[in-house]
């Protein structure tokens, strides 16, 4: 007999052992999650509604679905409920090559798509004027977007090129590298910082998981060989969507 998912829900109280009744209420949620009774995507019942069934407080389910939802198991989303996280294909990225984003998902077969957040010209920051080594009357060119394969968020990237590299921001079609390459400023090498970070909650949003959530940092500095500095972009990366890897040898 297939158990449905209220049905799993009221044997919550009824479990077997001690411990908190908010942790067997959990491992029933993910019980219905990872059997399939409800797919990602699929919205949970309302909070009064789960209390009601398996015979606990709501302030029992409150608890458990944060559980769940700091270990992005669901996600919740204001003023529309709590529903089951997509589930999300690792990406394994190298760290010896410079490639785009364009060029990862094309390798892999997946489909890129971009959504703008901001791209145009600007007054520097102290830190771009400094970093993109820039004059007192010069302008940065900045292009944020999300990133996404196959309809998934993976990555929020911010990059910031001198106005004099890349004075057509809006022109730049899926791939900045591909735009720079066409009028030979692709860069060549690159130094890259990566940091271990918690997500706020405006970047949480635009990746579709939970503010706190952990995340990947990684700042990158490009260089044309003439050793100028070309691009700087500071990028975050989904910490359950990827893994950076990096070849050792002696």
């Amino acid at each position: 007999m297939t158990l449905s998912i209220e049905d799993i829900f009221r044997q919550t109280a009824a479990a077997p052992g001690g411990g908190p009744l908010y942790l067997k209420l959990r491992r029933s949620i993910e019980d219905a999650v990872r059997s399939g009774l409800i797919n990602p995507g699929d919205a949970l019942p309302s909070e009064r509604d789960i209390a009601a069934t398996a015979d606990v407080s709501r302030v029992t389910v409150r608890k458990a679905v944060q559980n769940l939802v700091a270990d992005g198991i669901l996600i919740q989303r204001h003023g529309s409920g709590t529903f089951v996280a997509p589930r999300i294909e690792r990406v394994e990225q190298p760290l010896s090559s410079l490639t785009s984003f364009t060029e990862d998902m094309a390798r892999r077969g997946r489909t890129m798509t971009n959504q703008w957040l901001d791209r145009g010209l600007y007054d520097p920051s102290p830190q771009e004027a400094v970093v993109l080594g820039l004059g007192a009357e010069e302008k940065v060119a900045r292009v944020n977007r999300l990133r996404m394969a196959d309809g998934n968020p993976l990555a929020i990237e911010r990059a910031s090129l001198a106005a004099s590299i890349l004075p057509d921001p809006d022109r730049i079609e899926a791939s900045l590298y591909a735009h720079l390459e066409k009028t030979g400023n692709r860069p060549v090498r690159a130094i890259q910082r990566i940091a271990a970070v918690n997500l706020g909650r405006q970047d949480a949003d635009l990746l579709d998981v939970a503010a706190g959530a952990a995340s990947l940092k990684i700042e990158r500095t490009s260089y044309l060989a003439s050793g100028r500095i070309v691009e700087f972009t500071r990028s975050i990366y989904r910490g359950d969507a990827y893994d950076f890897v990096a070849e050792l040898r002696i």
